[in-house]
C-alpha cells in the first residue's frame, strides 16, 4: 500500500460519475483513501445516480465498495461537519488532495480561505502545508468571477484540471471520456495509471 493517504474531496458540482472512477482507480491501486463529501454532494448525487449515499459512515463505506466493485486499499470515510477529523490538521501527513468534481461554491471559498465544513477545511490545510491540491472543476460557461476565483487557486500552486475531455485517443464509451480527465488529474499528483492511451506525437507526412 501507498505510504501516505490521498484525500479525496466530492462537492456539489455535476459530475459524480467522475469521483466514482477516480475512487475506484486508487482503490484498485492500493492507496488509501480519505475521502469526505460536502453536504451539497448528497443532494446532486441523488439527483444524477438516482441513488443515496448513506449519511452513517459504515454503511458509507460499504456504499463505496459496492460503487466501485473493488475490496482493495483503505478507504475511510468522514463526515462534512467533522472539523476535528484527522484531515482537518496539517500534523496529518497525506500525498495531497483531489476535489473531483469541484463546484464554484467550493472554489471560492477555497480562494478566500473560508472553511465552512471538513471539505474546506481539509483543502485549506493541504494548501497552508504546501501539499499539492488538485481541483476537477465542472461548470459551463465559466464567469468573470469563477475565472478570478481558479485564478487566485492557480497562484495557490493549485493545479486546476478542468473536466474537459480530449479526442485523440479515440474514445468510444462514456467512461473512456472520464478517465481522460480523472488521469489528468492524477498526473498532477505524480500518480502512474494507464487510464489511457498517451499523446505519441504525429508522424509529418512526406512532402509530394
Amino acid at each position: 500500500m501507498n505510504p501516505r493517504p490521498i484525500v479525496l474531496a466530492i462537492s456539489g458540482a455535476s459530475g459524480m460519475l467522475y469521483a466514482v472512477r477516480c475512487l475506484k482507480f486508487l482503490l484498485q491501486a492500493d492507496f488509501h483513501v480519505e475521502l469526505v463529501c460536502s453536504k451539497a454532494a448528497y443532494l446532486v448525487w441523488r439527483d444524477e445516480m438516482e441513488t443515496t449515499v448513506p449519511q452513517n459512515l459504515i454503511d458509507q463505506g460499504d456504499f463505496w465498495r459496492d460503487q466501485t466493485q473493488t475490496d482493495a486499499g483503505k478507504l475511510i470515510c468522514h463526515g462534512f461537519a467533522n472539523v476535528g477529523a484527522t484531515i482537518a490538521s496539517g500534523s496529518y501527513r497525506t500525498q495531497g488532495m483531489l476535489i473531483v468534481p469541484c463546484s464554484m461554491s467550493t472554489v471560492a471559498k477555497l480562494a478566500h480561505g473560508l472553511s465552512s465544513d471538513l471539505l474546506e477545511r481539509a483543502a485549506d490545510v493541504q494548501l497552508k502545508e504546501g501539499r499539492r491540491v488538485v481541483v476537477v472543476p465542472r461548470e459551463t460557461p465559466f464567469s468573470v468571477i469563477h475565472l478570478r476565483n481558479l485564478l487566485l487557486l492557480a497562484e495557490a500552486g493549485v493545479r486546476v484540471v478542468p473536466a474537459i475531455p480530449a479526442w485523440y485517443q479515440k474514445p468510444r464509451t462514456i467512461e473512456e471520456l472520464v478517465d481522460f480527465v480523472v488521469g489528468r488529474a492524477l498526473d498532477q499528483l505524480d500518480i502512474d495509471h494507464a487510464l489511457f492511451d498517451r499523446w505519441r506525437g504525429i508522424c509529418a507526412r512526406p512532402e509530394a
